[in-house]
């Protein structure tokens, strides 16, 4: 897509942060901290392509307050909005009608939630942002950045943010603006996972060389506000089985009581799964019915809904974190704890170890290079010892299902926390993508959904409504079908058409055309940024980019 950049201004900076999630943030607070021990000058900026920063911010979430220990000692006194720690943790076994506690099960204790908080990440993200703000570093919300640019030695310089005004077919508009070309002597990455900036730098650097693939989830969320009776502070409860087993997948839910009568509930389904008619979006209504789900929701109502994908492929799916130039951090090199389903503390300790060792190579006068430093750091943190412990689980689960694999895997927890990481299976491979996993339609059965009752269970377009998501109709369309020909070919007339069942906001519709053919329709206007379709789509035939800056969801305490 061609345009006048010739009114393109450039702004330098010691670091440049893309996204203000909690690992950028913390990475951005963590550069003004030490600056400010050393008394030395510097200039941070970081840039959050939500309208706010915490606007596109989705979690559970059970946070491990550890990271958040060593940034802030005095959290609780700076008022940190993680106030609810949880008082009793649940594990069960769903099955159609009835469940099976399984809290009696001799789980290692790094499976244990005692300890940690509930709440909101996107109010915990605004807070982080406050405190960056105060300690001098430059946020700009509503600034997505849709380029990187490069020094003449081929390292990262820097991106351009904030191009904005141009029409549906690409042609400027009144008031269109080239961006803003952001240059540091440092980079960190850091959009969440699937990034499409991330994405470029680690197959331009070869990052991932001798990793396995990436693995994803799709977990969607609503938040609820409950009547007392039926309101539990500081319940958690995670689940498996029902209603996605035996359905060539797998999956679990949660529900987690928190702040003014909150309920949050929500399924992860594992995007691994083989069967095309599988509906991520369906089987988390259909979840809610459940009685053990049902009797915490009842006489309550929905007031927030989104969805978001999460990093699973563990320790041997992080690629190479320093590249000329830069570094990743944060679920944008996929820190997720998959068994525990927790990753914010790892992406914020992730964030706090680039900064270090990006001030570290300011002071000594370097810029622009590889900070294999960085790499090193996490080598001999704790977040690669809590991957580390929890290696296998994953690959098990996805050989061995949720049951045997979750049998298994507990066993191997228990050896590498004994045996200091050893494992008798060593660390197992994921093998191939999830995009790849999909079996043809024909191979495959179709699945019955029933019809949202209104009360428990919502209608695709309805929920999207309360995600309150925006997009600016005339601008590109940033959903990339790269070969139109493919999909028909092969995503409809192979696989069925399975775009319209992953995508949980409706933004993919097969119609037909009244001539007895069908056509594609991309619903952009939709799309709350979740990434599924660029993860899941079988032919890795949709490419997600970026649109202009403040589209999207805005999540309210998600």
């Amino acid at each position: 897509m061609a345009y006048d950049t010739s009114g393109r201004e450039s702004m330098d900076y010691d670091v440049v942060i893309v996204g203000g999630g909690p690992a950028g943030l913390s990475a951005a607070i963590r550069l003004m901290q030490l600056a400010s021990e050393a008394e030395q000058e510097l200039s941070v900026v970081v840039i959050e392509k939500g309208s706010e920063i915490g606007a596109h911010i989705l979690s559970g979430v059970v946070m491990d307050p550890i990271a958040m220990n060593e940034l802030f000692p005095d959290w609780k006194a700076r008022g940190a909005p993680m106030e609810q720690e949880v008082t009793h943790d649940s594990y069960k076994w769903l099955g159609p009608k009835g469940s099976l506690e399984l809290n009696w099960l001799p789980f290692p204790p790094l499976m244990s939630n005692h300890g940690k908080y509930t709440g909101s990440l996107a109010n915990v993200t605004r807070w982080l942002g406050e405190q960056a703000e105060a300690m001098g570093v430059e946020i700009y919300p509503g600034f997505a950045a849709s380029e990187i640019t490069y020094r003449e030695d081929g390292s990262v310089k820097g991106v351009v943010a904030g191009v904005m005004g141009l029409s549906r077919e690409g042609q400027e508009k009144a008031d269109f603006q080239p961006g803003m070309e952001l240059n540091g002597k440092y980079v960190i990455i850091s959009e969440g996972a699937r990034g499409s900036l991330a994405k470029e730098i680690i197959s331009r650097f070869d990052l991932d060389k001798d990793r396995e693939p990436q693995k994803y989830g799709i977990g969607l969320k609503e938040l609820w506000q409950v009547p007392d009776e039926v309101f539990k502070p500081g319940l958690i409860q995670h689940t498996f089985g029902w209603p996605i087993q035996d359905k060539d997948g797998q999956g679990g839910g949660f529900l987690y009581h928190f702040g003014d009568n909150y309920v949050s509930v929500g399924y992860v389904v594992h995007l691994n799964y083989k069967n095309p008619y599988l509906s991520p979006y369906q089987e988390f209504q259909r979840y809610k019915h459940h009685p053990d789900i049902a009797r915490y929701l009842e006489g309550g109502k929905r007031v927030a809904y989104g969805a978001r994908a999460i990093t699973e492929g563990g320790l041997q799916s992080v690629p190479h974190l320093a590249f000329p130039g830069g570094v990743i951090a944060g679920c944008s090199a996929g820190f997720v704890n998959v068994p525990r389903i927790k990753g914010s503390h790892n992406a914020m300790k992730t964030g706090m170890l680039a900064a270090e060792e990006i001030f570290k190579a300011m002071g000594a006068g370097r810029e622009g290079d590889i900070l294999e430093e960085y790499q090193l750091a996490y080598e001999n943190s704790w977040v690669y010892d809590d991957l580390n412990k929890v290696r296998n689980v994953k690959p098990l689960m996805s050989k061995l299902g949720v049951f045997g694999g979750a049998a298994l895997g507990n066993l191997d927890m228990w050896l590498t926390t004994i045996f200091g990481g050893w494992s008798p299976f060593g660390t197992l491979k994921h093998g191939k993508t999830d995009a790849a996993s999909l079996k043809p339609a024909k191979d495959c059965k179709k699945i019955d959904y029933p019809k949202p009752d209104g009360v428990l269970s919502f209608d695709k377009l309805t929920n999207v409504a309360f995600t309150a998501t925006y997009h600016e109709e005339d601008q590109p369309v940033h959903l990339k079908v790269l070969d139109e020909q493919l999909q028909r070919q092969s995503e409809y007339e192979v696989y069925g058409g399975p775009s319209h069942l992953y995508c949980p906001a409706g933004v993919y519709e097969w119609v037909e055309d009244g001539q007895g053919d069908v056509r594609f329709q991309i619903n952009a206007q939709n799309c709350i940024h979740c990434k599924t379709c660029d993860i899941k789509d079988p032919n890795q035939n949709i490419r997600w980019t970026t649109p202009e800056g403040s589209g999207g969801p805005n999540y309210p305490n998600m």
